[in-house]
């Protein structure tokens, strides 16, 4: 159970860093599952050419088609359901939520990839932006499964920005945080750089502005990452967001 000042530090911050809260025997059965997918190209998967991030390459510049994210993981393997599922992270998450909470199938839900070879940033964004729900008020839990910094193309966060309200202007034609105008400039300076463990588990509101830079070592790192929304914050009809049914969890 989540103590009350964490709680309060998740609803001021937009985020909760819980140190080593994935048991070993959960977590490493999840890691070696996935570098074995992500060896074998089991399907579904997206490769890094599709994305068109910056530092990405071509369809012409990747011959290997590196993937990028190994998709509907929850589905793919128990180990990753059991993850997602486990009892003290869906406590956490309903404390937060003060509500149910469901697995969302159709938003992450996938094994994020950074490879030596071509890995490309993720630009500053809001998760929200690219999702449609009557409420709009979902968590992300990002599961490390090996050390995460910044040379590696760890997450960085701005405080307190689930709390602000940004214009249209303020976003390009592709949802990213603009980087060139000086309103924006000001906020992210106030970036903060994330080191994750794995065992660690990242907590994050879907309206915090997030991002990563590629990976710039020799080995390839692995996240598992979730979205867990309550029972009333329904996803749009028609969406994207309702495109799989959604998982009823258990706490107990």
């Amino acid at each position: 159970m989540l103590s009350p000042s964490q709680v309060n530090d998740f609803h001021q911050q937009g985020y909760l860093l819980l140190r080593d809260f994935i048991p070993k025997d959960i977590w490493q059965p999840a890691l070696e599952i996935a570098k074995q997918h992500l060896v074998e190209r089991v399907k579904p998967f997206e490769l890094e050419s599709e994305l068109q991030y910056p530092g990405a390459p071509s369809p012409e510049q990747d011959p290997e088609r590196v993937i990028r994210r190994l998709l509907q993981a929850a589905d793919r393997d128990q180990s990753f359901y059991q993850c997602a599922t486990h009892s003290n992270v869906v406590s956490a998450i309903e404390q937060l939520l003060n509500n149910s909470a469901l697995l969302v199938r159709a938003h992450h839900n996938c094994i994020m990839t950074k490879q030596p070879a071509f890995s490309s940033d993720s630009w500053w964004h809001q998760d929200i932006r690219y999702w449609k729900y009557s409420k709009g008020n979902l968590i992300s839990a990002w599961f490390a499964l090996g050390a995460e910094s910044s040379d590696n193309g760890g997450l960085m966060v701005i405080p307190g920005s689930h709390k602000e309200v940004f214009s249209a202007e303020q976003f390009d034609s592709k949802s990213f945080f603009r980087q060139d105008i000086k309103q924006n400039q000001t906020i992210l300076k106030q970036k903060v750089h994330l080191n994750l463990d794995a065992g660690d588990l990242l907590l994050f509101h879907c309206r915090l502005l997030h991002a990563a830079t590629r990976n710039y070592t020799e080995a390839t790192k692995l996240a598992a990452v979730f979205t867990y929304r309550e029972e009333y914050d329904c996803p749009v009809p028609n969406s994207r967001s309702a495109s799989l049914p959604d998982v009823r969890l258990d706490s107990e």
